[in-house]
């Protein structure tokens, strides 16, 4: 049993040496400073949002001991996802594992550098599911819950599986009482978009809506039993501008079924924004189809 205990201690001390020097602290606010990840080699660092309350004066600490100044890329609140650009170059990134290999009961490590050296806390993934939105609109690709601890200063700092390879950014804001992690297929949507426009595009429609059960015939004729009903239409809106009207049923955008209102959040991405798609809807019982110019979301 003794072994058992000092080899597992040891891979666990080997998992941290190789996550490690990836994890950098920052410091953007005025207490104590956060945790961030290299996202690459070039300087570029992903922290959490919340964590970030200057855009200016911020440092990094790297691995090294060494502190150096970082400028603000962009940052997106409704993922609590900030991307930083450090004033260093040949930096260590990490590997990053396939958030599909994780299962409940897999042990994780959460990883942070508030201070000078690596911080790390033992948990396993409590719950995985399917993409969600967060309280502020924000689409995440997975659920990844877990029971690790977050101590002061862990927002912004990675999620390893056993191999050392990061799994996702935790964060301490997205949920109350809960340790979320934003998985890596969301970092990478999101961190793309902030390096290429400083912010997350986002499609605006300008519509009110909530789900409505559709009648047995246009259940059968479109293929889906619930829809959208829309309840508001925005002034000056491109919903507007296209003829949508109150007491209109959207069944489908771009092609894609809208079912619920996260369907329509999930299809409104950056990519639609200023392209003209058709719009699937049941208007006094009909089904027809117009098209629509999607806005972009200031």
């Amino acid at each position: 049993m003794a072994d058992t205990l000092s080899s597992f201690s040891e891979a666990l001390a080997a998992t941290v040496e190789t996550a490690g020097p990836g994890v950098v602290r920052v410091e953007a606010r005025r207490r104590l400073p956060a945790s961030g990840i290299v996202w690459s080699s070039e300087g570029i660092v992903v922290t959490a949002y919340h964590v970030v309350e200057q855009e200016d004066n911020i440092r990094i600490g790297l691995g090294d001991g060494e502190a150096v100044s970082a400028t603000l890329v962009g940052r997106d609140p409704t993922t609590d996802v900030a991307v930083l650009r450090a004033q260093a170059s040949d930096l260590p990134a990490p590997a990053w594992a396939r958030i599909d290999d994780l299962r409940v009961g897999h042990l994780v490590l959460a990883l942070g550098r508030p201070g000078q050296t690596v911080q790390a806390t033992l948990g396993i993934v409590s719950a995985l599911g399917e993409s969600w939105h967060t309280p502020l609109g924000g689409r995440m690709d997975r659920y990844l819950q877990t029971d690790v601890t977050m101590y002061p200063g862990f927002s912004g700092g990675p999620l390893v599986d056993a191999s050392g390879r990061v799994v996702g950014l935790n964060t301490t804001a997205l949920l109350r009482g809960v340790s979320v992690t934003i998985p890596a297929p969301t970092l990478q949507r999101v961190v793309q978009g902030l390096l290429a426009y400083g912010k997350v595009r986002r499609g605006y429609l300008g519509v009110g809506s909530q789900p409505v059960r559709l009648s047995a015939a246009l259940a059968q004729q479109i293929g889906q039993e619930t829809a959208l009903l829309v309840m508001s239409v925005e002034p000056g809106s491109p919903a507007e501008q296209a003829g949508l009207l109150l007491g209109d049923v959207i069944v489908a955008v771009a092609g894609e079924p809208v079912r619920h209102l996260d369907n329509l959040l999930a299809v409104l991405s950056g990519e639609l924004a200023g392209k003209t798609v058709a719009v699937r809807l049941a208007r006094g019982g009909q089904v027809q189809e117009i098209t629509v110019t999607i806005g972009e979301r200031a």
